[in-house]
């Protein structure tokens, strides 16, 4: 595997992919957090999805313990562990790679193929995680404040979403009683917060995306 694209972009953008060997010994340093489905992950340089791959499929792998004789479960739960992870890219190339790694393995677990709802669904959640933008400016490609989409399992096949901007969440972190992405303090005041939504809900929400906000 090469870690490297080519010599510019490293000298452009400094950008040097981490071999899978670096990846499982990083991750085995907060192995726990790895294997817990709602534990959350924000990988501010993601690049292709070396990390973020690698922890959603520990976390698909904790999903098949606890959830794998019900589909019903293993797929809710499935889309759950994919909701708790989430990126910072800042070249498009790598942003897209990223959401289709991530899509691949994905579907792969939970049995589904492309125009399936879950399929769609998992493909939003993905443009809502997965971000073009810069984590030092904390501003989307458009310079647009970074704002995470944080989802929850309310049951029943429903999720809920509420989004946050990320300088908010980082500026108050300090408040977090959990140390996690998202606090329960009263200074994390969501900036949207939506009806739970179904798997076809969710599906439906990404078709309406155009082309250019696919990206």
């Amino acid at each position: 595997m090469s870690l490297v694209k080519s010599k510019q972009r490293v000298a452009d953008h400094g950008e040097v992919f981490t071999p899978p060997w670096m990846v499982e010994a990083m991750l085995d340093l907060v192995k726990d957090e790895t294997e817990r489905i709602d534990a959350r992950f924000l990988e501010p340089a993601c690049g292709s999805g070396n990390f973020i791959c690698r922890i959603l499929q520990r976390k698909l792998a904790a999903v098949e313990l606890k959830y794998g004789r019900s589909d019903f479960e293993r797929q809710n739960y499935a889309l759950l562990a994919l909701m708790c992870i989430y990126g910072i890219e800042l070249l498009a190339d790598n942003v897209a790679e990223c959401r289709a790694n991530a899509l691949e393995i994905f579907a792969e677990y939970a049995r589904v193929i492309e125009g399936e709802d879950l399929y769609l669904a998992a493909s939003h959640v993905l443009r809502c995680n997965i971000l073009h933008g810069d984590a030092l400016t904390m501003r989307t490609c458009d310079g647009v404040p970074i704002a995470f989409a944080e989802w929850g399992y309310v049951g029943k096949g429903k999720f809920q979403r509420r989004d946050f901007r990320l300088d908010v969440l980082t500026g108050s972190s300090n408040f977090s009683a959990e140390g996690s992405l998202f606090g329960k303090h009263e200074i994390f005041t969501p900036i949207k917060t939506y009806p739970p939504m179904t798997v076809r809900e969710l599906a439906s929400a990404g078709s309406d995306k155009s082309p250019e906000e696919a990206l």
